[in-house]
């Protein structure tokens, strides 16, 4: 098998020493670790193509992992055969961005190529691509598709599967499927590409895709506003779409148990207060029209919201590099809590209107439940999405006969409070193998059984990241 691999991608595309392996086989976190006979790294699609249609042949699973910045080991390789352990196949090689359309406002680029990377290919013509969050700098698109990542302007632009307007895609036996004209306009059935954004590697793996890019924002306001809780923040947020509508970029909500975590643990972290506020309410307004006054209406907004205590202060950003600042804060949680010990990081979603109530509900739990944990909010705001966190020392991680389990019972005991609000349980994370009986829980039993039968039409074998998404005994074993 590694010589006929070997035979694909050339020495610099296989990888089969343990050592050398070792950072493919572990979650980002080094919470979960797999085992595979080889990474392999193909340069193009058609390389990717014959690594897949040989490990069919040879019924091995197939792993695929892009940046893996995932926080529910959905690129952990861990086959459900001992005798077939299996191969990743890492992106990083493919990397080069196709084309870049600015008149219609299309990038297509390989799957491996870096969020970041793209990010200065799109200003170099004037154009962005709107997904923005803390991983930038290693996420790569194919596994931000895979898992319809969100981050902080999925209020204005949407997740990822509102940003992919055409994919590439190796099927399970080798076959490609491309679809990656991005026509605005194309009516002629099924929209097949959709399945593959948020599968996470269960269909096929994602060699390239279409992007939609967006008029860079030329005119920007940001404020770092302290409210009192999460329903003043919610009826601020209606205000400002009272006044700025499509202008709001983001609008994130974060506790101050979190912020503290940032302030303990990331040196370079500057905040504009002298006590970090209970609540925190970080707003972005842009436009591509130079001449709207974006920051008078941060200030006459603020300003009536201050008034009647709706705020209890503000601080708005005097330059570009303040702006920056702001942000860098937002972004480096997951840097602060991965350095502070074991968080349970719960990714569900709720109209913005139960917010409070959600988190009210959910601290009322976590009090009575799980007293040795510190709770941490951190909310997409605009979009409902709640990344509600209960944060262990490490020395209480350490004494749990059962930590697995223990986790799992953290997770129900929250998902039902979302499920009660008639929330969801994953926003943006995805469900990966962490949540797979979550899935099968809480979801629409006849939405989960077609689920199972679209598997099973595109991966009869189940070789493609198996046990990812769904429980393997839902929709059997192939052998």
């Amino acid at each position: 098998m590694l010589d006929r691999l070997r035979d694909i991608v050339g020495e610099k595309g296989l990888l089969s020493d343990p050592a050398e392996m070792a950072p493919w086989l572990s979650d980002w976190r080094q919470r979960r670790t797999g085992r595979a006979i080889a990474v392999v790294s193909p340069s193009t699609t058609a390389e990717t193509a014959a690594v897949v249609a040989l490990c069919n042949e040879q019924d091995q699973p197939i792993f695929p992992v892009g940046g893996n910045t995932g926080l529910c080991f959905g690129a952990v390789p861990e086959s459900n055969r001992a005798d077939k352990p299996g191969i990743v196949i890492s992106t990083r090689r493919m990397n080069k961005i196709r084309a870049i359309d600015r008149a219609t406002g299309l990038a297509t680029v390989d799957a491996g190529v870096v969020l970041g990377e793209l990010h200065g290919a799109a200003t170099a013509i004037n154009r962005q691509f709107p997904l923005y969050l803390g991983s930038e700098g290693s996420a790569q698109i194919g596994g931000l598709i895979s898992t319809n990542a969100g981050g902080t302007g999925v209020l204005r632009y949407g997740p990822m599967r509102d940003l992919v307007a055409g994919l590439e895609v190796v099927l399970a036996d080798g076959r490609v499927l491309s679809d990656l004209t991005g026509l605005r306009k194309d009516n002629t059935g099924y929209m097949l590409r959709q399945l593959f954004v948020g599968a996470e590697g269960t269909l096929g793996v994602i060699t390239g895709a279409t992007l939609k890019l967006y008029p860079r924002m030329s005119n920007a306001a940001h404020a770092w506003v302290s409210v009192p809780d999460p329903a003043a923040a919610v009826d601020l947020l209606a205000a400002f779409q009272d006044r700025a509508g499509s202008y709001i970029q983001a609008f994130e909500l974060v506790s101050a148990s979190q912020f503290e975590l940032v302030k303990r643990h990331i040196e370079r972290a500057r905040f504009p207060f002298a006590d970090i506020p209970r609540w925190s309410v970080l707003i972005e307004l842009g436009s591509e029209d130079a001449t709207t006054a974006l920051g008078d209406i941060l200030e006459s907004t603020l300003g009536d919201f201050l008034e009647r205590g709706g705020v209890v202060d503000a601080a708005i950003a005097a330059s570009e590099q303040q702006a920056a600042d702001f942000w860098q804060v937002r972004h480096s949680v997951s840097e602060a809590n991965k350095k502070e010990g074991i968080g349970i990081v719960l990714d569900v979603a709720v109209r913005t209107s139960d917010v409070a109530a959600f988190i009210a509900e959910a601290d009322k739990i976590a009090a009575e439940r799980y007293p040795q944990a510190v709770t941490e909010v951190v909310c997409h705001l605009g979009d409902g999405n709640v990344h509600y966190i209960l944060m262990f020392s490490r020395e209480f991680w350490a004494t749990l006969k059962d930590a697995e389990t223990f986790a799992l019972q953290i997770e129900r005991d929250v998902h039902d409070v979302a499920a009660r609000h008639s929330g969801t349980f994953s926003a943006e994370h995805g469900v990966g193998r962490k949540l797979t009986e979550e899935l099968q829980r809480l979801a629409d039993p006849l939405r989960y059984e077609l689920m199972c039968r679209v598997k099973h039409m595109f991966d009869p074998k189940g070789l493609m990241n198996p046990d990812v998404l769904l429980a393997r005994q839902s929709i059997g074993s192939p052998h």
